[in-house]
């Protein structure tokens, strides 16, 4: 047996000599099982912008830690956030 991509078929050479052949689809209108590379193909426009918008949200956060860490006046919470890091 042997498939032939091009023409979409399955080749096979029978016991008898003869060759036989078959279309290479169980169902033209068959949904298939989703891939990664087909999900990336078709929504890649939403993760990118999921993407960009957690970049976003994250930024925003440790700004905000960065800017009520330096606005209390205690330079041991300043301290702490730069620290936080090397755990």
């Amino acid at each position: 047996m042997r498939v032939d991509r091009g023409n979409g078929t399955v080749v096979a050479l029978l016991d008898d000599g003869s060759v036989d052949t078959a279309p290479n689809m169980i169902a033209p209108d068959l949904n298939m099982p989703h891939t990664v590379r087909s999900v990336m193909r078709e929504d890649w426009k939403l993760l990118s912008i999921m993407t960009g918008a957690a970049a976003a949200w994250a930024a925003l956060m440790v700004g905000a830690a960065v800017v009520i860490a330096s606005s209390t006046g205690n330079t041991a919470a300043l301290d702490m956030m730069y620290a936080y890091p090397g755990y």
